[in-house]
C-alpha cells in the first residue's frame, strides 16, 4: 500500500471537529447506548443516567455533526447512529486502550 498524501487544511479542520464532537464522555455514553439500535430520548436518559436537558443538548450536537439521525413518532423522538465509521472508530480506540490496560495489568502481576 502506498503512502497517502497529506490532508488539506480544510480536511484537517473537519477531522479535528469530528474528534472534538467525540471528545465528550456523555456523547460517548450515548453512542454506546445506541450501538445495539435506535432508542428514544427517555430510554437514552435512563441508559446514561443523565438529565433530559443535558442528554438532549448532546444529542443535538451529535445530530448536527451527522453522527446520529433522528425521527419523530408522535411525541417521541428516536435516535440512531447514521455514520457507520463510528462503530469501527470506537472498536479501534477501545480495542487499543483495552490492550494497553491488559499489558499494564500483566506487568503489575509480574512484579
Amino acid at each position: 500500500m502506498g503512502k497517502k498524501s497529506p490532508l488539506s487544511e480544510a480536511a484537517l479542520e473537519l477531522v479535528a471537529r469530528r474528534f472534538a464532537v467525540l471528545a465528550e464522555p456523555m456523547r460517548l455514553r450515548l453512542l454506546q447506548a445506541l450501538f445495539d439500535g435506535e432508542k428514544n430520548v427517555g430510554e437514552l436518559v435512563e441508559a446514561v443516567d443523565g438529565t433530559q436537558a443535558n442528554v438532549s443538548r448532546h444529542l443535538q450536537t451529535l445530530t448536527a455533526a451527522h453522527v446520529l439521525g433522528r425521527r419523530k413518532e408522535g411525541l417521541q423522538v428516536f435516535y440512531r447512529i447514521i455514520d457507520p465509521t463510528i462503530f469501527k472508530l470506537c472498536e479501534l480506540v477501545c480495542g487499543s486502550l483495552e490492550k494497553g490496560l491488559s499489558r499494564q495489568a500483566e506487568a503489575l502481576a509480574v512484579e
